[in-house]
């Protein structure tokens, strides 16, 4: 989940959280043959896929033994990058940037097919009427570089000058905006999207390729090429029983919703929002055209790395602004996917 969704859950349930994470998954160091995942945050819907796999024993069935790693503060690039995880939950951003500059990590699974933020305002604010509003106006942001050169280039093709006032607050978004701390910010649609509407602070939503801007993956699967490269035949067992806990989340998203809870339990105090947002998910943001979850395209990940690139965000292993466009095509791989149905 990103950063704005994580303070959205208490530090009790990320403890909680933790403890029983290792408790049903083992807790190897990856020496014995362990596959260790990296989790991004405290459980959430963006990790149903994984949690049904787990609870559906599809990881056992495959000959793995998984441990699926508690969120600590260390970028989750970071963690498989050094070897200490060898698959970890990542954005399509911060995949880009870790690879560029110099990361051994690569894409080989996305379970959101899209965006799944956009730009929110309180759903009362009627001098903003789409981005081009949001010039002149205080955004909430978390101090991504990425995130921000988004906004501004979404407020330009609506017609503004993509000129706003930043503040990095230590609150949840939406409550940011309510309290009057900021006029807009990016919210997690289906997270803080519906918790927002079930504590009767209604936002409304400007969404990025209505106005022009490329789509992208919303997370992504990273893992560390060398032990990929080292472990073919255990990475594809991996990968496709990881598939296969996310077409299943996507295909019946109350019984996976189920499974997350049943993995975790106590660590979500509105049960009720997990079945909704994984519903919304499912719905919406899981699937492609075919009804498939997991499978990346070139063209995807050239519209939105490519314009991390061209706003000069991107630097090589020396520190340096890269000169020359990646290769978007060594940034993520298929190749350890099931094959379509």
């Amino acid at each position: 989940m990103s950063a704005r969704a994580r303070r959205l859950l208490t530090a009790l349930a990320a403890a909680v959280v933790a403890s029983s994470a290792i408790t049903a998954c083992g807790s190897g160091a990856g020496s014995d043959g362990t596959i260790r995942f990296a989790l991004d945050w405290s459980p959430n819907t963006n990790h149903t896929g994984l949690f049904v796999a787990q609870q559906r024993g599809w990881f056992e069935e495959a000959g793995l033994d998984v441990e699926i790693l508690p969120y600590n503060n260390t970028a989750v690039d970071t963690i498989v990058d050094a070897g200490n995880a060898e698959f970890g939950i990542s954005t399509h951003n911060s995949s880009t940037f870790s690879r560029a500059s110099g990361a051994h990590t690569i894409s080989v699974f996305a379970p959101l097919q899209k965006w799944a933020t956009g730009i929110g305002v309180r759903a009362d604010r009627r001098d903003i009427t789409s981005p081009k509003d949001l010039d002149g106006k205080t955004y909430a942001g978390f101090g991504d570089p990425g995130e921000e050169k988004t906004l501004e280039q979404v407020i330009r093709n609506d017609g503004g000058t993509g000129e706003f006032t930043s503040v990095t607050l230590g609150t949840s978004a939406y409550e940011a905006v309510y309290s009057g701390q900021a006029d807009f910010t990016v919210s997690y649609l289906a997270w803080e999207g519906i918790e927002a509407e079930h504590r009767g602070t209604p936002m409304r939503y400007f969404h990025y390729t209505d106005f022009g801007f490329p789509e992208a993956y919303a997370i992504v699967v990273d893992a560390n090429e060398d032990w990929l490269a080292d472990n073919p035949d255990r990475a594809a067992a991996f990968v496709t029983a990881l598939q296969r806990g996310y077409q299943a989340a996507a295909d019946d998203p109350d019984a996976a919703a189920r499974d997350l809870l049943a993995a975790n339990p106590g660590a979500f105090n509105d049960e009720q929002l997990v079945f909704e947002s994984q519903r919304l998910l499912a719905g919406q943001y899981m699937k492609d055209a075919d009804g498939r979850v997991g499978r990346q395209t070139l063209e995807q990940w050239a519209g939105n790395s490519g314009f991390l690139y061209r706003s000069g965000l991107l630097t090589g292993p020396d520190g340096a602004p890269l000169t020359t466009e990646p290769d978007w095509s060594t940034y993520f791989t298929n190749d350890y996917l099931d094959t379509p149905r």
